[in-house]
């Protein structure tokens, strides 16, 4: 990924400047676990089977389905097709990347008094990605508005000696110290005040009212986005049987993450009067954080063959650490001249600690099992989107967000389906699933629609399992959050081939 050359580090100390908004906070929330290769090929519907190390992520109980000690591993194969549409222009893109997504062991403790009701107990530790963030692709479109009305939505009613830089300071010097004392806002109005991308109604300190040196007309822009990075979860499980009927447990999950987002945007115009022709803005994202969640989970054999199960996941609370690079260059055309104009700070923006509290869930499943031949299962969950929460809540700038995000996002239910058929060692495996949108209006992102198909051998002890998963959903990504907010619309459909290796202790 393109990076900035780092001169300087510059630390944002107040506690409301805040880089991201509420789609990053949807993009922390979506605890989808990847899991085994079995896993997928049902395509989660796991919640009332267990006996699967995924399994145990997704209910806790599940652990206390194995009869003996167990352990698995999974590598899959991702691949990402993307095609973009921006006004008048189409685009296509494709990622691909091979990764360990998931491992982990159960230890099952038999209780050897016949007497007690209480028939074993488990302990496991596994870890599992739940979400993957690596994605690129690129818009190119003719639109007729400009980035000027970002730069403008953030100078508009600000002074000018708080979006410029002193006599005989230096761009770095004075985009660091804008950002310490006035916040993020201020700083994009003075790149877009330093690029004379704006200009000044009156050129006095108190002003605060700008125009463009962009004219009205149209615009040929190249939007590329290129991000990196992955959500996990590690969870140390306990869990019983109890009279041969009901499976029991609980889960401490440790969460982290990892993202890395890289934007360029470019524009050029060639509209009568326009002093500015071309602008290139680039921006550097790194987020990394950490938290804590816990789920309880139960399962009961209502006979042999029908089992329920539920699940409570609880809202998982973040710590997340931001960094920021921006830069902005560009052509200038006036009656002095034309000349190029590199605003280029060098300076990593390093965000205070803030907390996010992604949502609860809860999950209800139904599985009927038919001996040794096969089963059928299905799961549903649901999911209150409105209910996560940028912290402190007395922030203003964090209040404006979760005023947002309770006005945007709703309630959200995910149907699973899965099935198997065992015919000797082969097991032949198929699933659905279908996620609504947390969206209000769901033409910001729509449903998520995907299958499943899998096979497996079962060598005594071990097992190999390989699966093909398939999953399409669109989003429209608003390329800046104020001003320039029009949208690339992404067709994705994620496809990955999971291989698990299994086997008995």
């Amino acid at each position: 990924m393109k990076k900035l050359t780092i001169l300087m580090i510059g630390v944002l100390s107040v506690s409301n400047l805040i880089a991201q908004d509420f789609t990053d906070a949807l993009r922390y929330s979506q605890d989808n676990i990847q899991g085994s290769a079995r896993f997928r090929a049902l395509s989660g519907a796991f919640g009332a089977l267990g006996g699967d190390m995924s399994a145990v992520n997704l209910n806790p109980a599940g652990s206390a389905i194995f009869n003996r000690s167990h352990a698995s591993l999974s590598l899959s194969s991702l691949n990402i097709e993307n095609d973009i549409s921006y006004f008048n222009g189409r685009s296509s893109a494709s990622d691909s990347k091979i990764d360990l997504h998931q491992a982990g062991g159960v230890f099952v403790f038999a209780n050897t008094d016949d007497s007690s009701p209480w028939k074993k107990f488990v302990i496991s530790v596994a870890y599992d990605k739940t979400a993957n963030h690596d994605d690129q692709w690129f818009a190119n479109g003719r639109n007729t508005n400009s980035i000027d009305s970002y730069f403008l939505a953030n100078a508009q009613g600000l002074r000018l000696d708080e979006i410029s830089s002193f006599a005989g300071e230096t761009i770095s010097q004075a985009y660091s110290e804008i950002g310490s004392f006035y916040g993020y806002g201020h700083q994009q109005a003075f790149l877009g005040y330093e690029s004379f991308i704006l200009e000044p109604v009156n050129d006095t300190d108190d002003n605060t009212t700008y125009f463009s040196n962009i004219a009205n007309g149209t615009f040929n822009q190249q939007y590329d986005y290129i991000a990196r990075g992955y959500n996990g979860k590690v969870s140390f499980n306990a869990a019983a049987e109890y009279d041969d009927k009901l499976y029991l447990g609980l889960n401490l999950n440790g969460h982290f993450i990892n993202y890395d987002r890289f934007t360029l945007l470019r524009e050029s115009n060639s509209n009568p009067g326009s002093l500015v022709t071309n602008v290139n803005f680039e921006n550097n994202l790194l987020t990394t954080g950490n938290g804590f969640s816990f789920q309880l989970g139960a399962i009961l054999k209502v006979t042999n063959e029908l089992r329920a199960g539920f699940t409570y996941n609880s809202p998982t609370w973040f710590r997340i650490f931001e960094e920021t690079t921006q830069s902005v260059s560009t052509f200038v055309d006036d009656e002095n001249g034309s000349f190029t104009a590199n605003v280029n700070p060098n300076i990593i923006n390093i965000f205070p600690e803030y907390r996010f509290r992604s949502p609860g869930k809860i999950t209800g499943s139904l599985a009927y099992v038919f001996g040794d031949r096969g089963l059928l299962s299905f799961d549903y969950s649901r999911r209150d989107y409105s209910n996560m929460e940028f912290r402190p809540e007395n922030d203003f700038v964090f209040n404006s967000q979760n005023q947002i995000i309770n006005d945007i996002f709703k309630a959200a239910n995910t149907y699973r389906f899965g099935g198997e058929y065992k015919y000797k060692q082969f097991s032949f495996r198929g699933g659905y699933r279908f996620e609504e949108s947390p969206y209000v209006d769901e033409s910001f992102v729509g449903n998520l629609t995907g299958y499943s198909l899998g096979l497996g051998y079962n060598f005594g002890n071990t097992r190999l399992d390989l699966t093909f998963d398939q999953a399409e959903r669109r989003v429209n990504n608003p390329l800046y959050s104020v001003g320039l907010t029009d949208a690339a619309t992404v067709d994705a459909i994620n496809s990955n081939v999971t291989l698990s290796l299994a086997f008995n202790l």
